[in-house]
């Protein structure tokens, strides 16, 4: 699995990078906080290269990509994303956003609907009361030591300079603690097809899924029994589920495809 091209682009004052694989209609793959390209979409990418121009971007602050002084913001993603694919000529894609990647490609169909052809959301949420209980109150007592094990040794892994993890955290769980509930227009909206995919123990409640999912007019649901994203990739434990897997992947290119 190598990409077929891969690199930098100046993109609103920050490097960002990415990775191009496969060929065909470009789907752009945006991951969770405290995450990176090949992290959450590694499986994916593997299925799906033989159908489609895969395109993972790493975030602000995240993997590859430099990292900038001022809070994160769903909508500055959004804007960051939307700039690098003009950067690489790609007028109209669809979306797969995992996680806070979600809420992303929700800004990007929102304040971008001209370039997005279809979304993908999985394991996301637009109200606080969406999450499981607790989770917003254990995020006010976040520190470096909780953030998961696997996610810090993949930073560091692509970026030895420990200060890069310390600003990631900080940055990553400011934007968890200072969370506003989104105006439920952002979701009624969108005007393009729309496959939502949760877990059913997933951070968020599946009635929340269920809640966003009609809300969006033209949208598909599936709730898969599975925890955070192990749907898409490993669990935090790093067993990865190939059957489950490949059903989200069948389900997705039937999706992007008819």
């Amino acid at each position: 699995m190598e990409p077929k091209e891969k690199g930098y682009k100046n993109v609103n004052g920050i490097r960002m990078y990415y990775e191009i694989y496969g060929s065909g209609k470009p789907l752009v793959l945006i991951h969770g906080g405290g995450s990176s390209i090949l992290f959450d979409f590694k499986e994916v990418i593997s299925r799906l290269e033989g159908r489609f121009q895969l395109i993972g971007i790493d975030l602000q602050n995240h993997g590859l990509t430099d990292h900038r002084d001022i809070p994160e913001t769903f909508e500055q993603d959004a804007h960051d994303v939307a700039a690098l694919l003009k950067e690489l000529n790609i007028e109209r894609a669809s979306f797969w956003g995992f996680s806070n990647g979600g809420n992303t490609v929700m800004q990007m169909a929102h304040l971008y609907p001209q370039i997005t052809e279809k979304l993908i959301i999985a394991s996301s949420f637009y109200k606080k009361s969406g999450m499981m209980d607790g989770f917003f109150e254990s995020m006010a007592e976040a520190t470096l030591d909780s953030m998961p094990e696997t996610l810090k040794i993949n930073f560091l892994s692509l970026n030895p300079d420990f200060s890069k993890l310390e600003n990631l955290f900080d940055k990553d769980s400011k934007r968890m603690q200072t969370f506003q509930d989104w105006d439920e227009k952002i979701l009624t909206s969108i005007e393009v097809p729309v496959l939502f995919i949760s877990g059913d123990k997933d951070v968020m409640k599946p009635e929340h899924v269920v809640e966003m999912w009609r809300l969006v007019p033209n949208a598909q649901l599936m709730i898969l029994p599975a925890g955070h994203g192990s749907y898409m990739m490993a669990d935090f434990e790093g067993n990865t589920d190939h059957q489950l897997i490949d059903m989200t992947a069948n389900q997705v290119v039937k999706f992007l495809t008819h």
